[in-house]
């Protein structure tokens, strides 16, 4: 898990520039899977077929992870950006990021004025981000565009994966762990199912611009016949100690089972299923209800006539920032609850509501 955290995080995909991941994902699946493709949207789309006649599920996880775009390239080579995604402007300040420029990666920080000036203004100002910029280092319009720059350039926070904390309960904290996290359970998930007989087929579906509408897994399900879907991807815990923290989320303890949030209401059977398979296996687990979040099993719940959809979630402190913390312990815990119920299919599984 720790090997392909470390490459997926490297990697650099923002909302609708997702190529250096999807390109990895298939990369990585050959010799593993059935069927690999990538459709017209961007999506991977992976097929690992059972030993026994079952039914079709689908394992999603998204490869985009919040971002900026360059919106306007200043007279003096700073660059105005727009956001890819949900960010708080707050932390924008001073932060390093990558711009994905034409033939290179280009070094960037965001600007912020030296805390010398703090004392002529109000030190509580929060600027927005369209008042904020990007300094590559070039001193005019003309040398940003030599470098490569252009409006439309894709920007993302400066890759920076560290583990941190006692060995017996490591944390990873980094960028894009929205959702490279959950992309790595579904790549170590489909490694272990190389020895192990299962029942049907499983689809695993890496979506793209889920940060942005859920809009990669609305177009790809359109094409799947699936009898059931599990999304996994990261949530807000609520364990630290700022007001309105009501500690019901923790990291640490164990993969979140999603009860509901503002996409998505579980469809009991699919709950119950795997509430029932992680007391049976002994896999640490929440219960989630967080109505400030939305997944892509929003997006797969809707498709065809309605397909029973789970959510399993990965716990995340300072999501949607360049310091996302996940933890290793909850990480397992997903992948093996997602795998307990893979193999507990069979020809005589029901979804009904």
């Amino acid at each position: 898990m720790k090997e392909l955290l470390s490459k997926l995080t490297e990697l650099n995909g923002p909302c609708g520039h997702e190529q250096n991941v999807a390109y990895f994902i298939k990369d990585y699946v050959k010799g593993k899977a059935d069927h690999v493709d990538i459709d017209g949207l961007g999506n991977v789309i992976v097929r690992k077929t059972g030993t026994k006649t079952g039914p079709n599920v689908l394992l999603t996880a998204h490869m985009d992870e919040v971002g900026f775009i360059v919106k306007k390239i200043e007279e003096n080579g700073f660059l105005r950006f727009e956001k890819l995604g949900g960010h708080d402007d707050r932390i924008l300040l001073a932060q390093e990021v990558k711009v994905l420029g034409r033939d290179k990666e280009i070094d960037g920080v965001i600007g912020t004025i030296s805390a010398h000036f703090v004392k002529f203004e109000d030190p509580t100002k929060v600027r927005r981000h369209a008042q904020l910029y990007i300094d590559i280092g070039a001193r005019s319009k003309q040398e940003a565009i030599d470098m490569g720059i252009e409006v439309g350039t894709p920007v993302t926070y400066a890759p920076n994966l560290k583990w941190v904390g006692p060995d017996e309960n490591k944390l990873v904290r980094g960028k894009s762990l929205d959702d490279r996290s959950g992309c790595a359970v579904l790549l170590k998930l489909l490694n272990e199912l190389q020895d192990e007989d299962f029942a049907g087929e499983v689809i695993f579906l890496f979506t793209v611009q889920e940060e942005v509408g859920l809009r990669g897994a609305q177009a790809a399900i359109n094409k799947l016949e699936v009898d059931a879907a599990i999304a996994v991807d990261t949530t807000a815990v609520s364990d630290t100690p700022e007001d309105g923290m009501d500690q019901s989320l923790k990291l640490g303890a164990g993969t979140g089972i999603k009860v509901m949030d503002f996409s998505l209401i579980v469809q009991r059977t699919m709950k119950e299923q795997l509430l029932l398979l992680a007391k049976e296996n002994k896999i640490p687990y929440q219960l989630e209800v967080f109505p400030g979040i939305g997944t892509d099993g929003g997006a797969v719940a809707l498709a065809d006539k309605g397909i029973p959809t789970g959510v399993l979630s990965i716990p995340s402190r300072y999501t949607h920032s360049p310091v996302e913390v996940v933890s290793l312990h909850d990480l397992e815990a997903t992948k093996d609850l997602a795998k307990s119920f893979l193999l507990h299919l069979d020809e005589k599984t029901d979804f009904t509501f």
